[in-house]
């Protein structure tokens, strides 16, 4: 194993599938059983999802709400996609722990760096939900700062695309790949990898990351095996 713990942000977007809002459930089916494959090859997985597939801060604040107030609408769609991968891991007889930024006795544990951990060491899948629990910050910040607290090895960001392009490979047929990049190429070039906070916690704290993607069954097993997939982003 390459890696012992590995903190896995994926996109509320990517829960979509091919609907235009929502969940999909194959997609959900397919995400759960890829990350039971690498935790029972005895790997400690935490992960960080995005709400954007059911609502966004930002979107909110455009159409004339508060942009507090959009930022909390969009950690509690954060903990609904939680949710609901929470129960497709279960389904598949994978222990998990839901913790929020934000309390919700009901449905989840509060946050707790050291109570995270302790679930990690002892096996179980722990899932962060609402964001940092502060608006203003992204679910990219979350999963930076979270990979930060629980002492991880990699941010291994799960999107629709297999790695970093010089443009946007969905609209650039041009757009050459990178294999490995660094923080300061990434600054220099303006790519857009996470927002710049979250990035630039990743930088200060020399936390690797590596985009791949996560849509292609069985791509996380063969990263956390050590295959080189994606593009890694790690410092000079």
């Amino acid at each position: 194993m390459h890696y012992k713990r590995v903190l896995l942000k994926l996109s509320g977007e990517a829960l979509m599938g091919d609907k235009q809002f929502g969940i999909d459930n194959e997609r959900l089916e397919q995400y759960a059983r890829d990350i039971k494959q690498v935790v029972d090859k005895g790997l400690e997985v935490a992960i960080v999802i995005g709400g954007g597939n059911i609502f966004r801060g930002i979107q909110a604040e455009e159409g004339g709400m508060d942009r507090v107030q959009g930022d909390y609408m969009g950690m509690l769609a954060t903990v609904i996609n939680s949710m609901a991968l929470q129960s497709a891991l279960e389904r598949l007889g994978v222990s998990t722990r839901l913790q929020s930024a934000i309390k919700m006795e009901a449905i989840c544990e509060a946050f707790i760096r050291r109570r995270a951990v302790r679930h990690l060491e002892k096996g179980r899948v722990v899932i962060f939900g609402a964001g940092t629990g502060n608006p203003y910050f992204t679910t990219d910040s979350a999963a930076s700062l979270r990979a930060i607290e629980i002492e991880a090895d990699v941010i291994l960001k799960g999107t629709r695309v297999d790695g970093i392009y010089t443009a946007d490979p969905e609209k650039d047929k041009n757009a050459v790949k990178y294999d490995t990049i660094t923080f300061e190429e990434v600054y220099e070039k303006g790519l857009n990898v996470m927002d710049m906070t979250a990035f630039t916690l990743c930088k200060e704290n020399k936390l690797p990351i590596i985009v791949f993607d996560m849509n292609k069954k069985g791509n996380l097993s063969k990263l956390v095996e050590g295959e080189k997939l994606g593009t890694l982003v790690e410092m000079r």
